[in-house]
C-alpha cells in the first residue's frame, strides 16, 4: 500500500532538500528560521533518533519553538557516484564515523581479512563505540539509528514488556501508543506469496526449514522498509537498495527512516530547526532553564565553533550512550547535582549475540539476498533460555552456504557507567563474563538446530575461530532507567523540565528490536509532559 504524505511531510522534505542543495548545517522552514533566535528556543532536543524525533514533532505541533542538535550530518546529498549512501560490499568514507578502516560486524570470511576496507576519515553514517569488552553500533546523522538499522519493526510480547516496565500501563501502550508508533513509522509487512517465490529470501526459507526441523517456531516480522518498493526492485522497475547490498551504511531507496517520517513532519510544523554536525558536550542550569554547550565540527572532525544553546525545557534523546554520558558528566562535575545515583545504571545489550551456521551443499541460501530481514525464530516462550533470533542476510553476491543470525536473549546482566574526571570521559563497566548468559541461551537454541539438521557452526566469521560474536551490540538500552533515574514519564529526578526520551529509559532488555518500543514510549511520555509541564 502506498503511504500518503501529509502537507507537513512535504514541507519538511522540501526543507531537508533545500538544506542539502545549499550545503547548510541548519535545517528549517522559512518560518522557523525567521521566528527563532539562532541559539535559544523554549525547547531544545539533543539527538535526532527515535525518541528525539517524537519529541521534536509533538513539540512543534504544540506550537513550541524547538531546536534539535544532531552531531552527524544530513544524509541526502549524492556523492560523485550519484548515491547518498555506499553499499555494504563497497564501503568508502561515507560508511563510518571518522575511521581509516571499516569495522563491520563480521571480521573475516573464510578466515580472510576481506570484509573490512581502508577508507578516508569522514563523518560517516555508522559508528562503533568501543568500551573494552563491549562495542556498540550507533547511527550518526539526521535520523540516528534509523539510517543504519535493519528496519525490523517488532513489538515486544506484552508479558515481557510488563515484566521490564511494570510502571507503564500496558493497556495504554498496546491500545494506543504501539499502534500510533507503527503508523507514524510507516511499518508494513512482506507479501507472504512474494516471500515464498522470490530468490531474494531463499536464505530465510532455508533457515525456516532448519528451525522447523528442530521443532522451533518462525514468524514474519514487519519492517519500515517499503516491501512494495522491494518487489519493484526485484522486477527491475525501481532502483535497487535492499536488493543492492545496502543496509548497515544506509539505504538509498525504500527505507522509511526518520528523516522521511517524524523529522520531516516536525520540520513541516514550522516550529522546529535542526542543527547538524553539532555535538552537545555539557549541560548546566541557568535562569530557570538550561544551557547546552555544543561543538560544531566540519567534515574533517575539527571543531570550528563552540556555541551555547539556551532553553526552558531540555529533552535528551542522544541514545543510551549519549544521554547517559551527558547526564553523568553533569552530575559528577556538579553542574546538575540533583541527579540521583541511578543515572549510569541499568545498562544492557538487549542480549545481542551473533552466530553463523554452515549448511549442507544442497541447502543453498542463494547468491542474491535482500538486506532487510523478514523472518525470525521465536523461542521467547522457552522457560530456560528465551531467544528471538533474526534470520539475517549475508549479501556477498555469491553462494556461501551460511545461515547468519542475530539472537536477542534474556540476559539479566547489567552494566554501569562511570565518569573519569582526568580524561573527561565516560566509561562502561562491562566484562566479557557478563555476556555468558546470552551466549548460553543462543547456543542452546542453535545447538538444537544443528542437531536436527546435522549441521555445524561457522568458525571463520568473527575472528579467533569464535562461533558466537558477543563483543558488540546493536541494541544498547538503559543508563537512565524509567522510574529510577527519572519519574514514570521520563522527567529527570532533581531537575524540573529536564527529560529523557530515548532507549536510556529501557532497563537493558526488551526482547526484540527496540525502536518501536522506544518510539511508542516517547509518544506516551511526551504527550504527558506537554500537557502537564509545557501547556
Amino acid at each position: 500500500m502506498t503511504r500518503k504524505l501529509t502537507r507537513r511531510h512535504m514541507l519538511g522534505l522540501a526543507a531537508l532538500q533545500t538544506a542539502a542543495t545549499l550545503g547548510l548545517t541548519r535545517i528549517g522552514t522559512g518560518r522557523a528560521h525567521a521566528a527563532q533566535a539562532p541559539d535559544h528556543a523554549p525547547a531544545l532536543v539533543i539527538g535526532s533518533g527515535y525518541g528525539s524525533a517524537v519529541a521534536a514533532l509533538r513539540l512543534g505541533e504544540a506550537g513550541i519553538r524547538t531546536i534539535v542538535l544532531e552531531m552527524g550530518r544530513l544524509w541526502n546529498t549524492p556523492a560523485s557516484d550519484g548515491k547518498v549512501f555506499c553499499s555494504t560490499a563497497a564501503p568508502d568514507r561515507r560508511s563510518m564515523w571518522f575511521r581509516t578502516r571499516t569495522e563491520a560486524p563480521l571480521a573475516t570470511f573464510l578466515w580472510l581479512d576481506i570484509v573490512n576496507k581502508d577508507i578516508d576519515p569522514y563523518p560517516g553514517v555508522l559508528d562503533r563505540v568501543s568500551y573494552g569488552d563491549m562495542a556498540v553500533y550507533v547511527g550518526r546523522g539526521v535520523g540516528g539509528g534509523s539510517l543504519v538499522n535493519g528496519g525490523m519493526a517488532v513489538t515486544p510480547s506484552r508479558a515481557y514488556f510488563q515484566e521490564v516496565l511494570p510502571r507503564v500501563d500496558a493497556d495504554e501502550m498496546y491500545g494506543t501508543y504501539f499502534p500510533l508508533a507503527r503508523r507514524m513509522l510507516g511499518v508494513n509487512s512482506i507479501s507472504p506469496d512474494w516471500f515464498e517465490s522470490t530468490e531474494w529470501y531463499r536464505f530465510s526459507r532455508v533457515s525456516r526449514k532448519h528451525a522447523h526441523n528442530a521443532g522451533l517456531r518462525t514468524v514474519f516480522v514487519p519492517s519500515v522498509y517499503d516491501f512494495a518498493h522491494m518487489e519493484r526492485e526485484a522486477a527491475g522497475t525501481a532502483p535497487r537498495s535492499a536488493l543492492g547490498q545496502e543496509v548497515i551504511y544506509g539505504n538509498n531507496h525504500g527505507k522509511r527512516s526518520l528523516d522521511k517520517t517524524y523529522l520531516a513532519a516536525a520540520l513541516g510544523t514550522g516550529n522546529v530547526t535542526i542543527e547538524t554536525l553539532t555535538r552537545a558536550r555539557a549541560v548546566r542550569p541557568e535562569g530557570g532553564g538550561y544551557v547546552v554547550t555544543a561543538d560544531r565540527i566540519d567534515d574533517t572532525g575539527a571543531v570550528v565553533e563552540t556555541r551555547e544553546f539556551g532553553c526552558s525545557a531540555l529533552f535528551l534523546g542522544a541514545g543510551s550512550l549519549g544521554t547517559t554520558e551527558l547526564l553523568l558528566r553533569a552530575r559528577e562535575t556538579g553542574a546538575l547535582p540533583g541527579l540521583g545515583d541511578a543515572v549510569g545504571t541499568g545498562w544492557g545489550t538487549n542480549g545481542n549475540v551473533m552466530t553463523g551456521r554452515a549448511n549442507h551443499l544442497w541447502d543453498t541460501v542463494g547468491a542474491d539476498q535482500a538486506t532487510m530481514p523478514a523472518m525470525g525464530i521465536d523461542d521467547w516462550a522457552n522457560p530456560d533460555h528465551p531467544v528471538f533470533a533474526e534470520i539475517a542476510p549475508l549479501p556477498t553476491g555469491l553462494e556461501h552456504w551460511v545461515s547468519l543470525y542475530l539472537a536477542i536473549t534474556k540476559n539479566p546482566e547489567r552494566g554501569t557507567f562511570s565518569y573519569d574526571a582526568a580524561t573527561d570521559a565516560v566509561r562502561l563497566n562491562w566484562s566479557r563474563s557478563q555476556n555468558q548468559p546470552a551466549v548460553t541461551a543462543a547456543k542452546s537454541l542453535f545447538d538444537r538446530v544443528n542437531r536436527a539438521n546435522a549441521t555445524i557452526y561457522r568458525y571463520d566469521l568473527f575472528g579467533a575461530n569464535r562461533t558466537f560474536a558477543d563483543d558488540f551490540c546493536y541494541h544498547p538500552l538503559g543508563g537512565c532507567v524509567l522510574g529510577e533515574a527519572t519519574d514514570d514519564y521520563g522527567r529527570a529526578r532533581g531537575h524540573p523540565r529536564l527529560y529523557v526520551t530515548d532507549g536510556a529509559l529501557v532497563p537493558g532488555s526488551i526482547g526484540v528490536n527496540p525502536f518501536v518500543t522506544i518510539t511508542a514510549l516517547a509518544e506516551r511520555n511526551v504527550r504527558r509532559v506537554i500537557a502537564e509541564d509545557l501547556s
